[in-house]
């Protein structure tokens, strides 16, 4: 279980969302299990994977973060 506030700070974090943006993206991936968090470069999508997995394992939420090709 990861708390909606910490997703919603995540993505403000590290994909740079103002606070309605975040909302609406984390209650997307709730309801549908994920969302697109943006289109990126295949290196700064990795960097951004690593950095949000990073940070949730450091507070202990079983956040997942992946990339797929757009």
């Amino acid at each position: 279980f990861t708390p909606l506030g910490f997703v919603v700070n995540v993505l403000e974090r590290f994909f740079y969302m103002d606070r309605a943006q975040a909302v609406a993206i984390a209650m997307a991936a709730h309801v549908k299990g994920m969302a697109q968090c943006g289109i990126f470069s295949k290196d700064l999508a990795e960097s951004k994977v690593s950095q949000v997995l990073d940070y949730a394992k450091l507070h202990h939420y079983p956040l997942s973060c992946s990339m797929e090709a757009a």
